[in-house]
């Protein structure tokens, strides 16, 4: 069985299981506190370009979501996100279980348009009854979004203009950030996204680690008390070195970029067999998950051999699959695959 389901059922990058063996006996503080940790955390500070950054490794993405839009948040204000957001759509509630309802808006391609944040900002502030409502606080976006689509700089710009307007804090997922980074329709940098929000996550678990992501305050405002709250929603490891260690040999040498290339490489040649070869795309994606659409009976002759996700049943009886590569994909198998189309 060929298998295209996800960007994070096999295990980890060799170079971060060797860190990890190398390491293993080497007494250090729990937490966080450890040597490790202090050499990833400066490592990021560099690749972002944020010397003041606080870092916080937390344990998966769910996990860093919900605490930090719990921690920025006040007890009257919502998030605001798009309609396909991972937080509304994927998330089994977490935020509405921390007392935080999502404010979703609709999305373009799986991007929160500009333009529609300023019609409902302008709306609640000219509502007169608002006292009475929950109160925007916050806006979510991923990088890539849902629909493994980007947000060009632009877009990004204009969106956090619009958050300083408002005084909403911008929070970016950056689950998949590897691949959105080296994708070849990117025109943001790492430094340059790390200027544009307020507080973003580098993802690990998607992008060669066991496990882990790595929050980052680029500008050294975490609020107060943070890592107590990280604690306290149970995402905080008590072995924290086994985090640091990971973060360290990604941020090593380059490795976390070559393995989000490797990825939206072989995205792209995938994409590409799939237009040559007559399949139409449901969505246009630049990075390192693919959609397309199949017939009942191209999706029965290709599930005998090829393990995708149904992302959407159409109207006229097709559905919209998706195909995810990652670090781990092998050549091998994105060949077979085309070989089956």
């Amino acid at each position: 069985m060929l298998y295209f389901l996800s960007d994070y059922t096999e295990g980890a990058h060799p170079k971060l299981l060797e860190s990890l063996a190398r390491t293993n006996l080497v007494s250090q503080p729990g937490y966080g506190e450890d040597e490790f940790c202090a050499a990833a955390r400066e490592k990021i500070r560099q690749a972002c370009g944020c010397p003041e950054a606080q870092v916080f490794f937390l344990v998966g993405g769910t996990q860093a979501n919900l605490v930090t839009i719990s921690a920025l948040l006040g007890r009257t204000e919502a998030v605001i996100c798009a309609e396909t957001g991972h937080i509304a759509v994927h998330e089994a509630g977490a935020i509405e279980y921390t007392g935080h309802k999502a404010l979703t808006l609709p999305a373009v391609e799986g991007k929160l348009p500009a333009a529609e944040l300023e019609r409902y900002m302008e709306a609640f502030l000219a509502n007169e009854t608002r006292e009475h409502m929950t109160q925007p606080g916050m806006v979510y976006l991923s990088q890539p979004t849902e629909l493994g689509t980007l947000y060009s700089k632009a877009e990004l710009t204009a969106l956090y203009a619009l958050c300083r307007r408002y005084d909403l804090r911008l929070f970016i997922d950056g689950a998949r950030l590897g691949y959105g980074l080296m994708s070849p329709a990117a025109d943001l940098s790492l430094p340059e996204l790390a200027g544009l929000c307020d507080v973003f996550y580098i993802g690990g678990t998607k992008v060669g680690a066991l496990c882990g992501e790595a929050l980052v305050f680029p500008r050294g405002d975490a609020p107060r008390h943070f890592l107590t709250m990280t604690k306290q929603q149970g995402a905080m490891l008590a072995k924290g070195r086994l985090l640091g260690v990971q973060f360290d040999a990604l941020f090593t040498d380059g490795l976390y970029w070559q393995l989000g290339k490797w990825g939206v490489d072989r995205a792209m040649e995938l994409k590409r067999a799939f237009l040559e070869k007559g399949y139409p795309l449901y969505m246009d994606s630049p990075t390192n998950q693919q959609f397309v659409i199949l017939t009942p009976e191209q999706r029965e002759r290709l599930s005998r051999e090829a393990a995708f996700e149904v992302w959407e049943p159409l109207p006229d009886g097709r559905t919209a699959v998706r195909f995810v590569t990652g670090w781990a994909t092998q050549k091998e198998t994105v060949e077979a695959l085309i070989r089956l189309l």
